[in-house]
């Protein structure tokens, strides 16, 4: 439960966490008394190179007095981290506490994956990175004060068995039991019953995390790391610490354990690797046109990363749809494109109403009309150009041009429906008529969508729709919008191009030459056996005449 939200609603601690440091000069006086052990400091750092370091690479979105709001900061959800507060998610400290340097460090070097945070271990040499630490440190008075003693807890080695089923019931009934589910959600998608109210201290509004995406963990995507996530709670947002529950004997120290191991069994064992083509095997019979058809546990599935579009204005720059999966299959005549993305919302629900306007209200616009909230569906486009390329030229990705549209199917929730159409730049699309469009059969459930594409590999359009054909490479790209988080028309996600390859089944002659060859040349080699065989007997024979007449 990296992210930002479990046990919401427990005790009111969302609150009390952040106020812990915040309170004054008192509450710093208290943390005296409980702790007593020396501060954990990274040696050798030189605040001077530090502050160099952070206004050539951190001031753009931390700010120049490190309050988190450099020019960069009013287009970014999360916002930037607030350094004169001292308030840090990720800590190996308990709640409420200063980070130890080694906390900051790692999310120097690793970043903060899901946000604009990058990793700055292969870009900043360990020195600057040390020195842009103790820059960071200079921004709030916690740390001037030498008798905060910065004390990591200690975190227990994680139990055996981890993916066994008894260890995956005892997680769920805990990940149950102690109120996870209310963010997160039943399936743990994000879309608990509390998700649309969840807020960081400072009022922004937060997700709570997709635990079906670990690679977005940005504490770690470990049950390890999961694990001290529980343990410290992430401060400043309404993900609390359970450390307590311990302390109170709710739930053992394993037990704990368990419902990281549960929370990491949610995510694929690695993190999915973009690849570049989409392989669509041939199928014998039909094309399985629901998304739910048994024959798609057969077929590979492919991950697509999406990102902001923030080319064209108005620009977006918090999606919240991350990605989509992809899974391909045809027939002789037909292709059927399956479509897998996380939403925490069949949208248009008003429950999310008032978290779209937060969203609306902490992203500035660079439009001249100021955006609303409304009620808006959740949409999917995918992308062809109108004809495969003989080449690698393709049209413009981001919905083609006036003078060079792109082909794409449309799919909305509300109607829910799908269309083929014509887009000749980003606010224009062309609908090609109802009998163009692709068939389409959508289901919503636990926080996903599951939407299948269908259509005949040729058409009589042959002008504008495109005409499949196996064994070439045809691009492909992807579009969505989250209708519950504000987005509509030029405030969507998007992806860079791929293609989609048709397979052609391999003919029988491919499997029948090597056999054809191997038997041939055997048959060969046995012929000039046995023709020396003869040779040699016979001239054994007539040596042995020889010597009798002799």
């Amino acid at each position: 439960m990296e992210a930002e939200n479990v046990g919401e609603e427990r005790d009111g601690r969302g609150e009390v966490r952040a106020v812990s440091r915040l309170g004054g000069w008192a509450v710093s006086a208290a943390a005296v008394l409980l702790t007593a052990y020396p501060p954990n400091r990274l040696s050798a750092q030189d605040t001077t190179k530090g502050k160099a370091v952070y206004v050539k690479w951190c001031a753009g979105c931390h700010g120049d007095g490190g309050a988190g709001d450099g020019p960069a900061a009013s287009h970014m959800l999360p916002r930037p981290r607030d350094f004169t507060g001292a308030i840090y998610k990720i800590r190996t400290t308990a709640s409420g506490q200063l980070p130890t340097d080694q906390d900051v460090l790692r999310s120097i070097d690793e970043g903060l994956p899901g946000t604009a945070m990058p990793a700055w271990k292969d870009r900043l040499s360990e020195r600057e990175r040390r020195d842009v630490l103790a820059y960071l440190k200079t921004f709030s008075a916690f740390f001037q004060d030498t008798s905060q003693h910065i004390v990591p807890l200690t975190f227990s080695k994680e139990p055996g068995g981890a993916t066994s089923a008894e260890a995956l019931r005892v997680g769920r009934q805990f990940y149950d039991s102690i109120g996870c589910w209310k963010c997160h959600g039943k399936a743990g998608r994000g879309d608990g019953t509390s998700a649309p109210t969840l807020k960081t201290d400072p009022g922004e509004p937060i997700f709570a995390a997709d635990l079906h995406q670990s690679w977005r963990f940005r504490g770690g995507a470990t049950a390890a790391d999961i694990y001290r996530r529980l343990r410290t709670g992430l401060d400043g947002t309404p993900m609390p610490s359970f450390s307590d529950l311990i302390d109170q004997k709710f739930l053992t120290d394993e037990q704990l354990w368990r419902v990281a191991q549960y929370v990491r069994s949610l995510s694929p064992e690695r993190a999915p690797e973009v690849r570049d083509v989409i392989h669509a095997p041939r199928l014998p019979g039909g094309l399985p046109r629901s998304p739910d058809d048994s024959a798609w546990a057969r077929v590979e599935r492919y991950w697509f990363p999406l990102v902001g579009q923030v080319i064209r204005k108005p620009r977006w720059f918090a999606p919240a749809v991350a990605g989509v999966w992809v899974q391909a299959v045809h027939t002789r005549d037909s292709l059927a494109l399956r479509l897998e993305w996380d939403d925490r919302s069949q949208s248009p629900d008003p429950a999310w109403l008032e978290f779209q306007r937060r969203v609306l209200d902490h992203l500035v616009s660079d439009d001249s009309v100021a955006a609303r909230a409304d009620l808006q569906p959740d949409a999917i486009a995918v992308q062809f150009p109108r004809s495969i390329p003989a080449g690698m030229e393709r049209p413009y990705f981001l919905m083609g041009t006036a003078t060079d549209p792109v082909y794409q199917w449309r799919w909305t929730s509300a109607p829910r429906q799908a269309a083929a159409g014509l887009a000749r730049g980003v606010g224009r699309f062309d609908a090609l008529g109802a009998g163009s469009a692709p068939g389409a059969e959508a289901r919503f459930a636990d926080g996903q969508w599951r939407l299948v594409f269908t259509r005949a590999l040729a058409t009589a359009d042959t002008a504008n729709e495109l005409q499949f054909e196996a064994g070439r490479a045809i691009p492909v790209a992807f579009f969505a919008w989250d209708g519950s988080n504000g987005e509509h028309d030029t405030r969507m996600a998007v992806s860079a191009w791929y293609f989609l390859a048709l397979d052609q089944p391999t003919p029988p002659r491919v499997y029948l030459s090597p056999v054809v060859a191997m038997a041939v040349t055997l048959g060969l080699g046995m012929l000039v056996a046995v023709r020396a065989q003869r040779r040699a007997g016979a001239g054994g024979a007539g040596g042995a005449g020889g010597r009798r007449r002799a």
